[in-house]
């Protein structure tokens, strides 16, 4: 999120490094947390390093397994303290094994935390 200088009405975007430092603070207590976590990566703009000004940043987080739908994962997952949105995707390790047979959109995935 956009925050705003000191006594002025100018709004900056966070810069690339303090919301990468921001999600890897965040995937070390997650990591802690919830042993569940085998792999949690980003991709996407901020990984490609064309991010700008509204960019969300995009995450993957690899599970041991999971009882719930895909589609209910990412409401699990509390990213709120995170200075930008964040889009999250959690998969299994299983269907990530059958993602990566064709890769796609997460050839770019950098990883910061892995468990394995």
């Amino acid at each position: 999120m956009p925050v705003r200088y000191s006594n002025s009405r100018v709004l900056k975007w966070p810069r690339a490094e303090e919301v990468i430092g921001a999600l890897k603070h965040w995937a070390d207590e997650t990591v802690r947390e919830r042993p569940e976590v085998l792999r949690i990566g980003y991709f996407g703009s901020y990984a490609r390093g064309d991010w700008g000004v509204g960019s969300d940043l995009d995450v993957v987080i690899i599970l041991k397994s999971s009882d719930l739908p895909f589609i209910e994962r990412a409401a699990k997952w509390n990213t709120m303290e995170m200075p930008v949105a964040v889009d999250v995707l959690v998969y299994t390790e299983t269907e990530w094994k059958g993602r990566m047979q064709s890769r796609g959109q997460f050839r770019d995935v950098v990883w910061i935390d892995d468990v394995n």
